[in-house]
């Protein structure tokens, strides 16, 4: 029976159709038409990278670059030009323009808003987009507004007009007296004077405080640094200068407040008015100083230019007026605060105890620019606070290649109640008694100083061998000495 079954079941099977080639392949192709879970998630990624390309639109054509003919054009700086911001971070916008990409330093402004809010290009980032520092709270402001470019740097009023006057870093009175009436308009950033336009002599600026004129005297058109902690009288040390020289000289000065106090402006200001510096209505034209604050409430852009502010407007009453003016500007230390928190919205690494990379550079493009020229002079005293009383950080020791002169004001003298605490030992000056040099010979050199191991001048005082050349000047200083005290 058993084999039966095995031979009918071989007959049935051999009787069969067996499945054709086409059969099998169209089998074939449905199990791959069948795709697994991640050959579908492949295949939609693919499907939505090839559609967001086409969707993509065209790079844009690029411009042509006009031939360096040395001539500011429209073409070359994008005045006039409409961009619109694309990114805010802080005090940091960023603005694409299509065409006419501003260049570095160029001042924008927003078209759009209640007020006037001015941007300036500090970097580009390429595809028509710029980088900018805002020298306004950037509250409100809003993506895709339009920024005008105006294709110059920040440009502020100068002249008589100022004097009197309050006004903010671009320009702009805060006084509440209405605009500045003038046409001299000047941009902030300005090259230095050339070597040759350049005076060279010495003359000492009298201040009327003792300790200053007795031991570390001011030169005219020079640059001094009141060096202190927080506290110990600078501003109110230059309070002090700016009423002796206004009534002693009668000259012209400008005050910049870089992110120092809102008290002490407005303090400095009521103090101004009662003592006469400044004038009001109709004798306002008769006023001996201009005043421009970026106080420690403003962005870091304001306190960061505020600076070049002041400076641009003691530029023209040097230059154009032939006037001595004097320049005082609190605190020159928040100068370099400002372009360190700048710096560090840009992304650059920071140097040395986190200050910016560029901190000699952002120091020395105002330090040179205060300087005597053959048609006046620009005599700057600077407030420098010194962080944590530390004269070697690296803020405090940069200015102080810059200075002629210093005036270290010291805790421990403020702390016995000596005003102005000004420590003697610390403070330097370039002017010195004025005395010529003398040249000495080596052989009466050694002659004179083994005569005075033998004892033979022990009878001359001490004070003829002061400021003198070879020993017969001593020997005939000590007879003057002698016969005055006779």
């Amino acid at each position: 029976m058993a084999s039966r079954r095995i031979v009918s079941s071989l007959i049935r099977s051999s009787l069969r159709p067996s499945p054709s080639r086409s059969s099998i392949t169209a089998s074939t192709s449905r199990l791959r038409a069948s795709p697994s879970p991640s050959a579908y998630f492949l295949n939609r990624v693919t499907e939505y990278a090839t559609a967001a390309a086409a969707a993509a639109p065209a790079p844009p054509p690029a411009r042509k670059i006009p031939a360096a003919d040395g001539k500011i054009t429209d073409e070359r700086t994008g005045k006039g030009s409409i961009g619109h911001i694309c990114a805010i971070i802080g005090a940091v916008v960023d603005v694409r323009f299509e065409d006419g990409v501003p260049p570095i330093l160029t001042a924008l402004e927003v078209l759009e808003g209640n007020i006037r809010i001015v941007l300036e290009v500090a970097q580009h980032l390429g595809q028509g987009v710029v980088r900018t520092i805002a020298m306004e709270a950037t509250e409100g402001v809003v993506r895709g507004w339009r920024v005008l470019n105006t294709g110059s740097p920040i440009n502020v009023p100068v002249g008589r007009a100022t004097l009197g006057r309050i006004m903010n870093v671009i320009g702009e009175p805060i006084d509440h007296k209405g605009e500045f009436k003038t046409e001299h308009y000047l941009p902030i950033h300005r090259e230095a004077p050339a070597f040759v336009e350049q005076a060279t002599e010495q003359q000492i600026l009298v201040t009327g405080i003792k300790v200053v004129d007795l031991l570390a005297p001011y030169q005219r058109g020079g640059k001094i640094g009141l060096f202190g902690g927080a506290g110990v009288g600078k501003t109110v040390l230059i309070m002090e200068l700016i009423n002796n020289v206004a009534k002693a000289h009668g000259g012209f000065s400008v005050f910049a407040g870089v992110g120092e106090r809102t008290r002490e402006g407005n303090d400095l200001y009521r103090e101004m008015i009662e003592s006469g510096v400044i004038k009001l209505d109709d004798k306002q034209s008769e006023s001996k100083c201009a005043l421009v604050y970026g106080q420690m409430n403003e962005p870091p852009g304001s306190r960061a230019r505020v600076g070049l502010t002041g400076l641009t407007v003691a530029e023209h009453f040097r230059d154009a007026e032939g006037q001595d003016v004097l320049l005082f500007i609190d605190n020159i230390f928040r100068f370099t605060q400002a372009n360190s928190e700048v710096s560090a919205l840009l992304g650059r690494i920071p140097s040395a105890v986190g200050y910016q990379p560029t901190l000699s550079t952002d120091l020395g493009d105002l330090q040179e620019r205060i300087t005597t020229t053959k048609k006046g002079s620009i005599t700057s005293v600077q407030a420098i606070y010194v962080p944590a009383d530390d004269l070697t950080d690296p803020a405090p020791a940069t200015t102080f290649a810059h200075l002629d002169a210093t005036t270290v004001l010291s805790r421990q003298i403020s702390e016995l109640g000596i005003y102005p605490a000004v420590d003697p030992l610390d403070s330097t000056s370039q002017v010195f008694t004025g005395a010529p040099g003398k040249y000495v010979d080596l052989k009466e050199n050694i002659a004179s100083f083994q005569g005075v191991l033998d004892g033979k001048y022990d009878a001359l005082s001490e004070q003829a061998f002061y400021m003198v050349g070879g020993i017969e000047e001593v020997i005939a200083k000590a007879e003057k000495i002698a016969k005055e005290n006779a």
